[in-house]
């Protein structure tokens, strides 16, 4: 069994682009597992150190599958196990030229931060704060760099895990 694992959704594909970035690094120093959020079953919990968990943001939270696939793991199942999350957003850039969507945002937030919270509350260690990987506009492309910063983000996990 693989001990990290890295979860994630995409509907345009720029966060499976990060998710698969982040495996690229990481492959190096250890084995690392990535699934699609409708591939993953209980069974690939176990053993699990490190978890990685990404979604685009969709109304101001993670995709219906992820945030439903978080609800049905049971209490206490991610007990010391080291957790992160990440999510593809907007540009800041971007939000502000829509100002009823610059104060949805404000109000409600990204993904990253709720998907943070639900790994918390089945008890993960966060071992990072959640991160946002930028696309221009609403699909995309990814902002330049991204890529890069998504490996970047992920060797500093392990570093901490």
């Amino acid at each position: 069994m693989k001990n990290t694992l890295i979860i994630y959704d995409s509907v345009f594909g720029n966060t499976a682009k990060i998710a698969h970035a982040m495996v690229s690094a990481l492959e190096e120093h250890r084995e690392v597992d990535i699934r699609l959020v409708g591939e993953v079953f209980p069974e690939h919990l176990d053993g699990v150190k490190t978890l990685i968990v990404g979604s685009p943001t969709r109304q101001f939270k993670a995709t219906g599958a992820l945030d439903q696939f978080l609800k049905q793991i049971p209490a206490g199942t991610l007990e010391d196990v080291h957790v992160a999350a990440f999510d593809t957003r907007m540009t800041p850039e971007d939000v502000a030229k829509n100002k009823f969507l610059a104060i949805m945002v404000k109000f409600f937030g990204y993904a990253a931060e709720k998907i943070s919270r639900q790994l918390i509350h089945l008890g993960g260690k966060e071992i990072v704060s959640p991160q946002g990987f930028l696309v221009t506009g609403m699909e995309g492309p990814l902002v330049a760099g991204e890529l890069e910063r998504a490996a970047d983000w992920a060797l500093k996990i392990i570093n901490y895990a």
